[in-house]
């Protein structure tokens, strides 16, 4: 499957971006999908991740209660509400797959920077 992440930008503290992660190649609902991001000198850390029928969320504490991953299967899409933004929201956002009942992420886009400003 690939992925392609678009979205990401410049916005001030408390506001709102919406990321999304088109995939093409396989179906996706026969995959697990996940957000990550990685900030400049630390190493990348899960955001959150959706099973493949949005029966399951989870995220991060540090993003609970202001982004929300959703998916789309029919539109093979993934998305990331991310509202209140903090300037510790600042990194480069990915987004991964991996097939259903399998451990490892093996599929991942391009990235997608998110900036905000305090």
């Amino acid at each position: 499957v690939q992925l392609q992440a678009s979205g990401g930008g410049l916005v001030q503290a408390g506001g709102s971006l919406r990321l999304s992660c088109a995939a093409s190649g396989h179906i996706l609902s026969r995959y697990f999908m996940g957000w990550f991001r990685q900030a400049p000198g630390k190493e990348r850390e899960l955001v959150a991740t959706i099973n493949w029928d949005s029966s399951i969320r989870s995220y991060a504490d540090f993003v609970k209660g202001r982004f929300t991953i959703s998916r789309d299967n029919a539109k093979s899409t993934v998305y990331l509400q991310m509202n209140n933004l903090k300037s510790e929201d600042t990194a480069v956002y990915y987004c991964a797959a991996r097939p259903n009942a399998t451990p490892r992420f093996d599929y991942w886009g391009q990235g997608t920077q998110v900036t905000v400003s305090s």
